[in-house]
């Protein structure tokens, strides 16, 4: 079981108006297609831990997801982290803000976040 923030954010109006329904520009293992149209983002899994307990299975688990956002100006950066961090609010935590850059070489601007997803097993 995985953290659904493909299907959470593709099911939000507020987030397809900006990355796309079909395709949905969000992109697994922080990988997306060459040339793709900007404004995407990419997730990945970058940790977790399921809450264990001495006398049973554990009953969930933790996942802490990173989430890139790229665009061509820092405005579309900002609106895209802003649009998926309030469509996953309701079933996830953003946990920290990690901040902005430009990449060096494509001169694109990022946006990037961090969530912790709980799912009951």
């Amino acid at each position: 079981m995985y953290p659904p923030i493909f299907a959470t954010c593709k099911a939000d109006a507020g987030v397809t108006a900006l990355l796309g329904s079909s395709p949905c520009r969000l992109y697994l293992f922080g990988e997306a297609p060459q040339n793709v149209a900007k404004p995407y983002a990419v997730w990945q899994s970058v940790g977790g831990q399921p809450a264990n307990y001495l006398c049973q299975r554990p009953d969930s688990d933790r996942f802490s997801l990173q989430v890139d956002v790229y665009a061509d100006t820092a405005s579309a950066a900002r609106e895209v982290a802003i649009a998926i961090s309030y469509a996953i609010e309701t079933s996830a935590h953003v946990t920290a803000w990690r901040g902005e850059s430009r990449e060096q070489e494509t001169k694109d601007y990022r946006s990037s976040f961090d969530v912790d997803w709980f799912i009951s097993r």
